[in-house]
């Protein structure tokens, strides 16, 4: 039998978070995340490039938080750090 995903359902197993995160926050999820995810910070950016083109942050969040099963707050500091890294790799081209 299959569940209906709920927006309000969280797994016992996973700590819903703020939305807001402080930078030490952000830090603790990007290292936490190979762990948790099974997958590297690269594997998640590749994910994002071939995905829905979204314009904006909450989009592409909850897109990835959807297709691949991810707490929001995992996916919003992937997309995060995503963005970070690649303004700072078009800025110093």
């Amino acid at each position: 039998m299959v569940q209906a995903r709920h927006k309000s359902f969280v797994p016992a197993w996973r700590c819903p978070l703020s939305l807001i995160h402080s930078p030490e926050m952000h830090k603790n999820l990007i290292a936490r995340i190979p762990r948790v995810t099974g997958s590297d910070l690269r594997e998640w950016f590749h994910r994002l490039e071939s995905g829905p083109s979204f314009m904006r942050h909450a989009e592409r969040a909850t897109w990835l938080a959807d297709e691949h099963g991810l707490t929001h707050a995992y996916a919003a500091a992937i997309v995060h750090e995503y963005e970070v890294q690649r303004r700072t790799r078009l800025n110093s081209a």
